[in-house]
């Protein structure tokens, strides 16, 4: 059993601080997930807020199918996809939001990069296409393995594998394209 999922336990049996431990363990890295399905980061972190008010209010069973982690980061997509289906132009940011929401997220990248190598990968990473970005940012700064990823997304093993495989050819492309030298590591 994983720190998630007896928190969540201890949590369903009363223990409203295993709660707070939740969202202090896995709330930066939900939000950034839900980032890369919305693309908006004041949408993002409202969405994250979202999820977690659902296990608090509705407090679902967890049925060990797949780790906490990767049940949440499903309610999380879940609750990102239903508000995208409400608000197909929802990616829209209104004017006078917009310096807000560049600062907040020029901090909030700051936590994921930390360098010039780190930012050029960002950049890249933003520029294609969001099944790619959504599968690469699970893979890689989440560190679910691939059986996961596919429970999260609802595909196959294999088309999971060969999403990553693209995803990740994809990337070193546009990374080669902005004159990034790429090393296999």
């Amino acid at each position: 059993m994983d720190i998630g999922e007896s928190s969540y336990r201890r949590f369903l049996e009363g223990d409203e601080d295993a709660l707070v431990e939740i969202i202090s363990q896995y709330r930066l890295g939900l939000q950034n997930y839900i980032n890369s399905v919305v693309n908006n980061l004041s949408v993002a972190e409202d969405l994250t807020e979202e999820t977690f008010v659902k296990l608090l209010i509705k407090k679902p069973k967890h049925k060990n199918t797949a780790s906490f982690k990767t049940w949440l980061y499903t309610i999380g997509r879940n609750t990102a996809l239903d508000w995208m289906r409400k608000n197909p132009h929802g990616r829209e940011i209104p004017i006078d939001e917009i310096m807000n929401v560049a600062a907040e997220e020029e901090q909030f990248l700051q936590l994921y990069i930390k360098d010039e190598e780190k930012r050029a990968v960002h950049d890249a990473l933003e520029s294609i296409s969001p099944d790619y970005r959504n599968v690469l940012t699970l893979f890689y700064f989440e560190d679910f393995t691939v059986e996961e990823i596919s429970k999260i997304l609802k595909k196959s093993k294999k088309n999971t594998s060969v999403l990553l495989h693209r995803a990740r050819k994809s990337l070193k492309n546009k990374l080669e394209e902005e004159d990034f030298i790429y090393e296999n590591r």
